[in-house]
């Protein structure tokens, strides 16, 4: 029998399918109420992911399909596992995770974020982790302090 009518895999087609792992971060894994929310849906969609690819009958596809949602329930399990839920702050008398800091940097320009876990941390929507330099320069700082961040002086000026 001809190869071409065995749906064998070929070596190559099979290291195609190994993603490496996902960087975990040597932080501790953090996470507001919604942060683990989210983490346990984007888990949830990997395993729909998994299980859809698993349907299909070439086994090459159906390995190249995998492997993705595979990764990725490996980094989701993870980080669901080792969550560690923070509730909100008691206080606005200083930043602390979770809290709301609105600050004015050098020239004038002033910038609103909330101070969440490393895999909900989405500047462009106003949020950003805990272990950002910006967010470790403010932690502790209250309204009216002034901290430096590299080069740029951040002004507080409001908590929530």
């Amino acid at each position: 029998m001809s190869v071409a009518f065995v749906k064998e895999e070929s070596a190559e087609t099979a290291s195609e399918t190994l993603l490496p792992d996902r960087p975990v971060s040597p932080h501790p894994n953090l996470v507001t109420e919604a942060g683990l929310k989210a983490l346990e849906m984007q888990l949830q969609e990997a395993r729909a992911a998994y299980d859809a690819a698993g349907a299909i009958e070439d086994v090459n596809e159906r390995r190249r399909q995998a492997a993705g949602p595979l990764r990725d329930l490996r980094y989701l399990r993870e980080r669901v596992r080792t969550a560690q839920l923070v509730p909100p702050p008691t206080s606005n008398e200083t930043v602390a995770f979770g809290s709301t800091v609105t600050f004015v940097r050098d020239g004038g320009r002033e910038q609103t974020y909330r101070i969440v876990g490393e895999d909900e941390a989405d500047p462009k929507t106003g949020s950003i982790s805990y272990v950002s330099p910006v967010a470790r320069g403010l932690a502790g700082k209250s309204v009216g302090d002034v901290v430096s961040v590299g080069e740029q002086e951040l002004e507080i000026v409001a908590i929530s």
